[in-house]
């Protein structure tokens, strides 16, 4: 990694649909080259993917919520099963096991309305075997959400 290919990092989070032309003037080399640098990036698993990031408000998702779920064991089937049920809740978009607090996972969700949480919250995650207990905190509003990694620990 030198300092072209974290120019062509920054750029690309900035604006994954820039094309490679413009992409090549921004970080001073022709087109092919910059093309197979991005492609060795995307190889090397620098770039997962490619994504249009929507605008929840537009789509009617009014409310973010954070959840903090603390399960009744640590067994690691009870985890794993735990897992696997709520990566097919639309309405969670991040879900992260977490340490250093009496809660076991964290879940980020967005849904239209706080009736549509209340259902989510009653027929959907208290009803996954092994929830012990769950905090919900409402996001008033955004103050930092980036979708773009820092990247100036690399030289």
């Amino acid at each position: 990694m030198d300092r072209i290919d974290k120019r062509l990092l920054e750029l690309l989070q900035t604006d994954s649909k820039i094309n490679n032309q413009e992409l090549a003037e921004k970080v001073a080399l022709s087109p092919s080259p910059c093309l197979r640098r991005v492609k060795q990036l995307e190889d090397e698993g620098y770039i997962n993917k490619y994504v249009a990031l929507l605008n929840p408000e537009k789509l009617g998702l009014q409310l973010t919520i954070f959840v903090s779920v603390g399960l009744s064991t640590h067994d690691p089937k009870k985890m794993s099963s735990f897992e696997e049920i709520i990566k097919s809740f639309p309405e969670i978009i991040q879900c992260h096991l977490i340490a250093g607090q009496a809660q076991d996972y964290i879940l980020k969700v967005v849904v239209p309305s706080l009736n549509e949480y209340h259902s989510f919250l009653l027929n959907k995650l208290t009803q996954i075997d092994g929830v012990r207990n769950v905090h919900s905190s409402f996001v008033l509003r955004s103050i930092v959400d980036k979708s773009s990694l820092p990247l100036n620990h690399i030289k």
